[in-house]
């Protein structure tokens, strides 16, 4: 039996086996190895609000206004982690947001007045002061807004490297499809290759932890977004801002390498049986068309890969702390842009289980599972 069994080997269930390990917990981490959610993250570090999610789920907006502290303090955790793991190619230069009309760019004027309230380094910049950063923008942005805190990294090395800082902790791994959870005397993990017992649970399975969680009374809406995404072979121009629009579906950077990955939230095509999505023709096209339309000097480049994975949604808002049925059960499932606050969930997960404080800047209280008890 051991004491810290994690359900997810993503980067919250990783980071969180690393810390509970540290701090002298026995970890197994049981993953069903579908490569579709941190295996095939793109590496964007969000902060500032997100116009597509705005539009999608405006009901939801309000919660990661709420938490945009929070999305502060993890990207300073991924600069604390990049410098004990090594090179991940991390870069913290900023984020331009862009419009192509005056409303879009009245539009980011309003949120980043509410944006710099709760902390942020935001501005607007004209096309004037835009050509000073980004000469390589298309004719048609007028403006933009610039957060300085955003970023981006390479996804490839960080999780490699933290999966090895896990191996080097002696944190064991199991493949295996997790089905069900029981409480009694100790908890047992059911999947389909076998039974695992541990004192304590730690669900981080993403899109799959409101289903394991429905027995204990929490109705937890995660849910699976899958979303296309692509990379290019390496670009002349050196595009250091991670790029996102005002009105359109994209994200854009460039990796050390010279590549551009394009993404941002055009659809992909869900599999029966929760395997990796299905890329569309669709959105591969109208992804690197809308992409080459705002930066042109990148339309003549070849694209290298074309994939797709799960976004996971719940309320806008993290989802950290013990059930409240069944306090030998922690959940961690960051809110939106779950990459950027993966590191963070995962060490304050393990603090729980390691019953210490969670050191946190932020009220984590309001995060806590029990709003969606039943």
């Amino acid at each position: 039996m051991t004491d810290l069994l994690v359900v997810g080997g993503g980067i919250v269930g990783l980071s969180a086996a690393v810390h509970a390990a540290q701090s002298g917990l026995s970890v197994i981490v049981v993953d069903a190895g579908v490569n579709a959610g941190t295996t095939s993250n793109a590496g964007s570090l969000h902060v500032q609000l997100q116009s597509r999610f705005m539009r999608l789920y405006p009901e939801q907006a309000h919660n990661v206004e709420a938490s945009l502290p929070f999305y502060l303090e993890a990207v300073r955790e991924w600069e604390r982690l990049a410098t004990e793991l090594g090179p991940i190619d991390l870069v913290r230069k900023g984020g331009l947001m862009l419009a192509e009309s005056a409303e879009q760019l009245d539009f980011l004027a309003a949120k980043a007045q509410r944006e710099a309230a709760a902390g942020l380094d935001v501005a607007i910049l004209d096309r004037s002061e835009l050509n000073a950063v980004a000469p390589w923008l298309g004719p048609d942005i007028v403006g933009a807004e610039l957060c300085r805190d955003e970023g981006k990294l390479n996804p490839l090395l960080a999780n490699t490297h933290l999966r090895a800082r896990a191996k080097e902790a002696g944190i064991g791994f199991v493949n295996d499809y997790v089905a069900r959870l029981r409480a009694g005397d100790t908890l047992t993990v059911e999947g389909r290759a076998g039974s695992y017992r541990a004192r304590q649970v730690l669900i981080a399975a993403a899109w799959g932890s409101g289903d394991l969680l429905g027995p204990f009374g929490l109705q937890l809406p995660t849910r699976a977004e899958p979303l296309h995404m692509n990379i290019t072979e390496p670009a002349d121009i050196a595009v250091d801002y991670l790029l996102q629009h005002a009105e359109r579906s994209i994200t854009l950077k460039q990796l050390k390498t010279g590549q551009i990955v394009i993404g941002g939230g055009w659809p992909a095509r869900a599999r029966a049986g929760g395997g990796v999505p299905q890329v569309l023709a669709a959105s591969l096209l109208g992804n690197v068309a809308l992409a080459a339309h705002l930066v042109p000097s990148l339309a003549p480049l070849r694209l290298l890969r074309s994939w797709a994975g799960m976004n996971t949604t719940v309320d806008g808002k993290t989802v950290l702390g013990r059930v409240p049925t069944e306090e030998r059960i922690i959940v961690a499932v960051p809110g939106d842009a779950g990459y950027t606050l993966g590191p963070l969930c995962g060490r304050l997960a393990a603090e729980i289980a390691a019953e210490r404080a969670p050191r946190s800047a932020y009220r984590i209280e309001a995060f806590a599972p029990r709003r969606f008890l039943s």
